[in-house]
């Protein structure tokens, strides 16, 4: 069963290293899975799962205290275990899982496509293949093809994950493939809500996420995750939704550590280079967030563009809710839903102060996607003036968060809560936040600049009240 690579498996050295250390142990395991179709593409080694006829989580145990890790019991009924690696270049996450079948063959073809269905022996030359379901040949040919009929009807979910690895890896689904694709995937709403979302969370992390929505649109299956999306909608808006998404993985790339001179050779983005790059390292910074269960930052913004045109925010907030996500990124994105496409170019002081305390780290999200957002609207016919125009705006906004956050956003505290309700003999309530508000105000515009000044214009604003 065991072959030679078709060519050669391009395993890192610090991946060689580790094999060799598991292999000490002297206990059967296999390298499965996505492992094995990277080290084919040439692919960074990200996650490392194993499969052994043993005790996953008796292995994973082991290799966590052989290799210094922490352990982690991820399902004891079938025999499921983590070992979480600290290196530094990032924690390096090793599944062991017991055979899904009575042996190596079995538990592979019981996977879902055959560029997942390849194994390498650690107790065997790493170069050797195990590949009963020809990967190999898929991954040569750039086919994704389902490990045996019925693949996709054992788990609909799989039928999201075709459309994310066929755009991730530029893959072409086979025909019995692409029919189960459409078959089953209507069958995604009788699962766990939490693996759709997983799975389409990932499918909105890839760099180019509007071209795997396109195909997910075509087979029906973005109906079943986000209904919302495309609920009258002409067809048009859902092109310049795409768009959208679209000039936001260009602004994401352009920001990101992996710019290269192409990336920014578009007057656009050169241009976006110029205005906000003093910015580049907290911009990185604010999308580097990770948020429950791993999430994306970019992925979470993709999914607030999804939903710009639901219905209503309500729509949109209880997809939020179904999906199911966290509290906090529901937070952020009913504020994105609140406030996006709000037009004010006003650039005072006083203005500056108020976006960044309505918004807080959402009016970075929205700094973002109005700059996507004008992109996606004029295509290839830019108004070099009016963007110059934008990019100033958004730098402007950018400066003041990142530049001046203690003058503009958050000056010291002169006066707190606690003083005025004992100054002026208040109750806690509203009216404590609103003189708080109005002596902040005072601050950034420089007319309070004194605890007897924030004192006065509180004393003034409650006569004002009660006239």
């Amino acid at each position: 069963m065991s072959e030679a690579a078709p060519f050669p498996l391009a395993w890192p050295d610090d991946a060689l290293d580790l094999f060799e250390q598991i292999a000490e142990l002297n206990i059967p395991a296999y390298v499965v899975g996505g492992a094995v179709r990277d080290a084919m593409l040439r692919r960074p080694l990200k996650d490392l799962d194993l499969a052994t006829p043993d005790d996953g989580l008796k292995l994973a145990r082991r290799i966590a205290n052989k290799l210094g890790g922490a352990f982690y019991p991820l399902d004891a009924e079938r025999g499921v275990g983590r070992a979480l690696l600290d290196r530094p270049e990032g924690s390096l996450v090793i599944d062991v899982a017991r055979f899904r079948g009575a042996d190596l063959t079995a538990d592979l073809t019981d996977r879902d496509f055959t560029i997942n269905a390849m194994a390498v022996n650690l107790l065997d030359d790493p170069q050797r293949l195990i590949d009963p379901t020809n990967g190999a040949q898929d991954v040569r040919g750039k086919v994704l093809r389902q490990c045996k009929p019925g693949a996709i009807a054992d788990d609909p979910v799989r039928a999201l994950r075709a459309v994310r690895q066929s755009a991730q890896f530029g893959l072409r689904m086979e025909p019995a493939t692409l029919a189960e694709v459409r078959q089953q995937g209507p069958r995604m709403a009788q699962t766990s809500p939490e693996r759709v979302r997983d799975e389409f969370f990932r499918l909105l992390n890839l760099p180019r996420a509007a071209a795997a929505l396109k195909v997910a649109d075509v087979l029906g299956l973005l109906k079943v995750v986000i209904p919302e999306v495309g609920r009258g909608q002409a067809r048009g808006a859902w092109e310049q939704m795409l768009m959208t998404i679209e000039r936001l993985s260009d602004i994401f790339q352009t920001i990101s550590p992996q710019r290269t001179d192409e990336t920014a050779a578009r007057f656009s983005l050169g241009m976006l280079v110029m205005g906000l790059d003093r910015y580049r390292a907290q911009l990185q910074a604010h999308m580097s967030e990770r948020w429950a269960d791993d999430r994306s930052h970019l992925a979470l913004l993709t999914f607030a563009v999804l939903l710009l045109d639901a219905d209503s925010q309500e729509a949109a907030e209880n997809r939020a809710l179904l999906m199911p996500l966290s509290n906090r990124e529901r937070d952020r994105l009913s504020l994105i839903w609140r406030h996006f496409g709000a037009r004010d170019d006003d650039l005072s002081v006083l203005a500056l102060h108020r976006y960044w305390r309505r918004l807080g780290a959402a009016g970075v999200d929205l700094v973002l996607l109005d700059l996507a957002a004008y992109l996606a609207e004029t295509g290839v016919e830019i108004n070099q003036d009016a963007w110059i125009q934008r990019i100033e705006i958004a730098r402007a906004r950018l400066e003041a968060y990142f530049e001046r956050y203690e003058e503009v956003v958050e000056p010291p505290v002169l006066v707190d809560g606690n003083v005025l309700i004992k100054t002026f003999a208040l109750k806690p309530g509203p009216i404590v936040g609103k003189l708080l508000d109005a002596i902040r105000e005072g601050q950034v515009v420089g007319t309070v600049r004194t605890v007897e000044e924030a004192r006065a214009l509180a004393r003034a604003t409650l006569e004002a009240q009660e006239t």
